[in-house]
C-alpha cells in the first residue's frame, strides 16, 4: 500500500470510499467506548482491597512508632513510617518528606497557592505581587497541570519535548527572565508520551541558575513505579533533590508523588520531598490548613506495603493487568496506520498513556469522528497549554480503564477516523 502522501487524487478518493464504508459499519454498532482518562480499572483496584481490612475496630494498637495515637489530631507532616516509605519511593531522606492528601495534583495546587498567597523561602514577596508571572510547561504534557497554572494567573510558556526530556537549552534561556517562577515536569513515563528524562537532563535541572531567587521545579514523579514489564528493562532516573542538594540548590526542588494509581485514587496518599527549609515552610502552612491528616490511612498503607519492595511487588501485579491492554492498542495502531504513513506513536515502558501524532491539522477532526462513532477520547489540544496544539496533531490514548475486550473496536474506530481525517485533508 502506498503512503497517503504519495497517492493520486483518484487513489485517495478510492481510499476515502473504503474508509467511509468501514466507518459506517463501526458507527452502526452503537458502541459506547472510552479511552479518554488514565484511570485504574476495577481489576487493578481489587488488588488493594485487602488493605481495607488491615486496620479495623479490633485492631489492638493505634500507636505509630513514635508513640502517637493515629486516631487523633496532630503529626501534620505524616507519621514517621509513612514518611520513610515515601522517602524510598521518591529517593529522598524521610525527614525531608511530608505525607498528606490523596494526589500529587492536589499537592501541586497547594504549593502553587502557597507561593502565590504567601511567597516561598528565598523570595521577597508572594507571587501574586509579580504581575507578570510565568510557568514553564514542557509539552505535550498533563492538561490538569496546565489548568492549575492558568487558574492562578500564570502565563504558560510551552517548552518543546525531546526524546530524552524537555529541551534544556530552551529552559536555560527562559529562566534568565526573573518573572519565570517555575516549571512543572513529569520526569518518568511522562504524560502522554511515556518519555523518561535522561540522566543528563536531570543533572542540568539540578544545576539550573534561574534569575528568580524563588524559582521552583515541580517534579511530579507520578509514575515512578508504574513499569509495564517487570521482567524486562525498566527506566530509572536519579533523585533530582539529592543532585540539587549536592549543588547547593535543594531549595529549588519540590518532588511529588502519590499512591493514587497504586492503591485507590479516592483514598490514596500524596507526598512532597524538598529541602529542609522548604519542608519547614510548607509544614508551617499546613498546620493552619489541617491539624489532623488521615494517619489511619497512612498506617494502612505502611502495613500493606511495608517498604519499597512491597510496592514494587504490588505494581508487578498491576502491570500484568494493564500490559495486555497496551499491547492490544499498539498492535492495532501498527496494523492500521503503519502503511498509510499518516501517524506515529510511542511504545512506552511504563506510565498510563500512548501518544499518537497524526497528520498535521487532523486531530480535531479525528476526535469528532471518534465521538460520532461512539468512542470518547481526550480532546485535541489537551496536552498543550491553553488547550491549543499548534499543529493540531497530538492525541492521547488511555488504555488502562477499558476492558481489554473493548480495545480492538475502540482502536479500529480511532484508526479509521485518523485515516479518514488525513484523506479528507489531502483531498482539499
Amino acid at each position: 500500500m502506498k503512503k497517503y502522501s504519495e497517492m493520486t487524487r483518484e487513489e485517495l478518493l478510492a481510499e476515502k470510499e473504503l474508509l467511509e464504508k468501514r466507518y459506517a459499519e463501526k458507527k452502526s454498532l452503537g458502541l459506547k467506548l472510552d479511552i479518554s482518562r488514565g484511570k485504574p480499572c476495577p481489576e487493578q483496584l481489587a488488588l488493594s482491597l485487602p488493605m481495607l481490612d488491615i486496620i479495623n475496630s479490633e485492631t489492638e494498637s493505634f500507636k505509630c512508632e513514635n508513640g502517637f495515637d493515629i486516631r487523633n489530631y496532630g503529626v501534620v507532616e505524616g507519621i514517621p513510617e509513612c514518611r520513610r516509605l515515601f522517602g524510598e519511593i521518591l529517593d529522598a531522606p524521610a525527614e525531608n518528606v511530608i505525607v498528606t492528601g490523596n494526589s500529587s495534583l492536589n499537592l501541586f495546587y497547594d504549593l502553587i497557592a502557597h507561593a502565590v498567597c504567601h511567597g516561598l523561602p528565598g523570595g521577597n514577596s508572594p507571587w501574586s505581587e509579580c504581575k507578570e508571572r510565568k510557568l514553564l510547561c514542557p509539552a505535550p504534557g498533563y492538561d490538569r497541570h496546565f489548568a492549575v497554572g492558568e487558574l492562578f494567573g500564570f502565563e504558560l510558556i510551552t517548552v518543546p519535548m525531546n526524546p530524552d526530556g524537555p529541551d534544556m537549552d530552551t529552559v536555560e534561556e527562559l529562566i534568565k527572565d526573573e518573572t519565570v517562577k517555575g516549571i512543572i515536569c513529569v520526569p518518568k513515563y511522562s504524560n502522554p508520551q511515556g518519555i523518561t528524562y535522561s540522566d543528563e537532563v536531570v543533572k542540568r535541572f539540578a544545576n539550573l541558575s534561574p534569575a528568580a531567587p524563588d524559582f521552583r521545579i515541580f517534579w511530579d514523579n507520578a509514575y515512578t513505579v508504574h513499569h509495564l514489564d517487570f521482567s524486562g528493562e525498566k527506566d530509572e532516573i536519579p533523585s533530582l533533590l539529592r543532585l540539587a542538594e549536592e549543588n547547593g540548590k535543594g531549595d529549588m526542588v519540590y518532588m511529588l508523588g502519590s499512591t493514587s494509581k497504586i492503591t485507590f485514587p479516592s483514598a490514596g496518599l500524596a507526598a512532597v520531598a524538598s529541602s529542609e527549609k522548604n519542608i519547614a515552610d510548607f509544614r508551617h502552612t499546613l498546620s493552619f490548613q489541617n491539624i489532623g491528616p488521615d494517619k489511619i490511612n497512612q498506617m494502612r498503607h505502611v502495613l500493606f506495603f511495608k517498604n519499597l519492595e512491597g510496592v514494587l511487588s504490588h505494581m508487578k501485579k498491576q502491570s500484568d493487568i494493564v500490559r495486555p491492554k497496551f499491547e492490544t492498542v499498539l498492535k492495532v495502531l501498527k496494523s492500521e496506520l503503519s502503511e498509510s504513513g499518516n501517524a506515529k506513536w510511542n511504545t512506552p515502558k511504563g506510565g498510563y498513556f500512548i501518544s499518537a501524532e497524526l497528520m498535521e491539522g487532523t486531530a480535531k477532526r479525528t476526535v469528532t469522528l471518534c465521538k460520532e462513532a461512539g468512542l470518547t477520547i481526550t480532546g485535541a489540544g489537551a496536552v498543550y497549554p491553553y488547550g491549543k496544539d499548534p499543529a493540531d496533531s497530538i492525541l492521547r490514548i488511555a488504555p488502562t480503564f477499558a476492558p481489554v475486550s473493548e480495545l480492538p473496536d475502540a482502536m479500529e474506530i480511532f484508526c479509521i477516523s485518523a485515516k479518514l481525517s488525513a484523506v479528507e485533508k489531502l483531498l482539499k
